[in-house]
């Protein structure tokens, strides 16, 4: 296991810089999620990491070495593909083994790393099938355990659920979570999907336009965003944003579209008429009598909880409920955020105030 430093990492192709400056500390044995949308730069950096791409300038260490200029079967990492890639003229044993078997590995250590690694899968009793043998979640497990058969400094993984069914996919996330636990190797995992950035994370990474706009633990970037894109990005309903000022006359309160007001635990100082944008999390909204009038639109029971599209002052925002509450399309009510909890940012930067 080792740490590793991306230090300045900037990308070009031709004229057209798509990474600009990133710099990110992993340390050893930490699981880290590069996680942002299509085009942000997130393949791009795993794949230089990985010595697939040239690296324009900066440079990549993986534990006290730079390898920069070092051919990716001497950086000592495995890689796990959204792709399986696995032969299909090979059984599971012979694809997970292939890596060793091209390195002159002995016969005897080839079948005790392939053993171990399919006793940590479970993979055991399907050694002898081919891969067309094997559901999507059972190749996805191969081309995990070819990863683990070479003991690397360094797991990547590049949206490796991406081929999945959402059942699959939960399943999936626990068993590389639980993984990464037992092995403590580490991890770099690229994926375009939050959900999966909050629950698999020790440290996120959140990348636009090829460059990193926060970094931190899955709840500190919930919690305390940087700016409205990384608020916007993380979180599933995604967070509301309605654009207003700031009014401060003895108590501070947020003047939105169409003359709605709503209410600020504070506002920063010398605020008062400052454009904002007022941002709430759907599960911070109650039905309250001084809340805000809202014209329910969509009502989404799932079970364990009722997502409610609402129009507030003419913008639409969505309200999650623990509780099971009678909505239909039509009805009014009076939706209040807990001001604890809102978010201010700022109108022309997207900084959060």
């Amino acid at each position: 296991m080792s740490s590793v430093q991306i230090r300045d990492v900037r990308k070009s192709f031709g004229n057209f810089e798509v990474l600009h400056g990133v710099s990110i500390p992993i340390e050893d044995g930490q699981f880290v999620v590069l996680v942002g949308p299509s085009g942000c730069g997130k393949s791009t950096l795993l794949r230089m990491l990985a010595g697939l791409e040239n690296i324009t300038s900066g440079t990549i260490s993986i534990g006290d070495r730079v390898v920069n200029n070092i051919q990716p079967k001497e950086r000592d990492i495995a890689m796990v593909f959204q792709n399986y890639a696995l032969y299909p003229h090979m059984t599971v044993g012979e694809n997970m083994g292939f890596s060793l078997k091209l390195r002159n590995a002995s016969s005897d250590e080839i079948n005790k790393r392939v053993k171990r690694a399919a006793e940590i899968l479970a993979l055991a009793p399907l050694l002898d099938r081919y891969p067309r043998q094997l559901s999507g979640g059972q190749r996805q497990r191969v081309a995990m355990g070819r990863a683990i058969v070479r003991d690397p400094q360094v797991f990547l993984f590049d949206e490796p659920l991406s081929n999945l069914d959402a059942k699959l996919r939960v399943a999936m996330r626990t068993e590389i979570k639980e993984l990464h636990q037992r092995l403590k190797t580490t991890t770099v995992y690229v994926t375009h999907d939050q959900i999966e950035a909050m629950t698999m994370a020790d440290k996120i990474v959140v990348m636009h336009d090829g460059i990193v706009e926060q970094m931190g633990t899955p709840l500190e970037l919930y919690d305390k965003p940087d700016n409205q894109f990384v608020a916007g990005f993380i979180g599933s309903p995604a967070m509301n944003f309605l654009k207003g000022h700031v009014r401060v006359n003895g108590v501070a309160t947020f003047e939105g579209p169409n003359g709605v007001k709503l209410p600020l635990k504070n506002a920063p100082a010398g605020s008062d008429g400052r454009p904002v944008v007022y941002g709430v999390r759907p599960e911070h909204f109650t039905i309250a009598d001084d809340g805000a009038d809202a014209e329910i639109i969509v009502v989404e029971p799932t079970g364990s909880e009722t997502q409610v599209f609402a129009k507030v002052g003419g913008e639409q925002v969505v309200a999650v409920f623990r509780e099971r509450h009678q909505f239909n399309p039509g009805d009014k009510v009076q939706l209040k955020p807990d001001p604890s909890l809102v978010h201010l940012f700022d109108e022309a930067t997207g900084k959060r105030m």
